[in-house]
């Protein structure tokens, strides 16, 4: 019995120290968080991927980019891992975007680019580039926030341009 014991101890002994344990809870909290930021507008606008699903792409792109650096890999290795981790997302990305046969055209880029760089965050928290993943996620949000209250605005003006210039050709 006491092998047993041994054996299931030493199976959940990753961290060497509490500083250990301590970045890794901070590092899967700030992609949670960072990743959940950029969901909730997603999830106001009623989208499929919304706050569960980036906070999930964050912290799991984190954790493959984190479990290999603590393993001790090299920077080459490393770079196998993020292209693999970029690669993966883009195919869950893909399956956001819907092309439709009606006048809308194509649905679900925003979307798709929102988790793809919900994932490239997560590879910056990962890799201990917290200052980073947080600007990047503060420009993203001002992308997804801020900049629709201007293409609305120009694209109001757009529609209301065309609609004069319909009137004057019949004329």
């Amino acid at each position: 019995m006491e092998v047993i014991i041994n054996t299931v101890i030493s199976e959940f002994s990753d961290f060497n120290d509490l500083s250990e344990f301590v970045i890794v809870v901070v590092r899967l909290l700030l992609a949670a968080v960072l990743g959940g930021l950029l969901g909730l507008e997603r999830e106001q606008r009623g989208k499929a991927a919304g706050i569960r699903t980036h906070m999930l792409v964050c912290m799991g792109s984190a954790v493959f980019i984190f479990i290999p650096q603590q393993t001790g890999i090299s920077d080459s290795e490393m770079s196998r891992v993020i292209q693999g981790v970029i690669a993966g997302i883009g195919f869950l990305c893909a399956g956001t975007i819907i092309t439709r046969k009606d006048e809308k055209g194509t649905s679900g880029l925003t979307t798709a680019a929102g988790v793809w760089l919900t994932a490239g965050i997560g590879i910056a928290v990962g890799l201990g580039r917290e200052q980073t993943a947080v600007l990047c996620t503060l420009l993203a949000w001002m992308v997804l926030y801020v900049v629709p209250f201007f293409s609305d605005s120009i694209s109001k003006k757009k529609s209301s341009y065309l609609s004069d210039d319909e009137d004057n050709t019949d004329i």
